[in-house]
């Protein structure tokens, strides 16, 4: 007969945090929120207003806390990869909306009146053969 060897875990479960992914252009983001008596926001391992590089786009990445009036109730922590700056605020915001929603679903309506639950779909258009650009066509001469 084979012994049966039961572990049990020593680690205590910290706080439950609900995870989304937001994605904007190339840039795409993990959010994971969590509530906390002390609430940090967190980009890369960086303080968010020092990531982001200004006041106008760490306002745009904290929209959705600001809007369902939970700024200082929620830790939030994400890593974002791939496009720019802007890119990749606009991906944070998409994933912060998502993560609260599965916080709460009341928050739905609240968020999707403001447009942060819709991933926007611009991207780059691809330059073709034959242009300069992706539209820009080389210019041209009757004579």
């Amino acid at each position: 007969m084979a012994k049966e060897i039961v572990k049990k875990s020593t680690k205590k479960v910290k706080n439950k945090y609900y995870e989304a992914v937001g994605r904007r252009k190339t840039s795409s983001a993990r959010v994971r929120i969590w509530e906390e008596k002390a609430p940090k926001f967190v980009i890369n391992d960086k303080d968010y207003i020092v990531y982001l590089s200004g006041e106008k786009l760490a306002m745009s990445a904290a929209a959705p806390l600001r809007k369902t009036k939970t700024l200082e109730k929620f830790s939030v922590s994400a890593k974002v990869k791939g496009g720019g700056i802007t890119g990749q605020t606009e991906a944070v915001r998409h994933g912060l909306a998502r993560a609260l929603v599965s916080y709460d679903p009341e928050f739905r309506t609240t968020l999707k009146k403001s447009g942060y639950l819709k991933r926007d779909p611009r991207k780059v258009e691809r330059k073709k053969p034959g242009l300069k650009k992706a539209r820009r066509a080389p210019q041209w001469s009757k004579r």
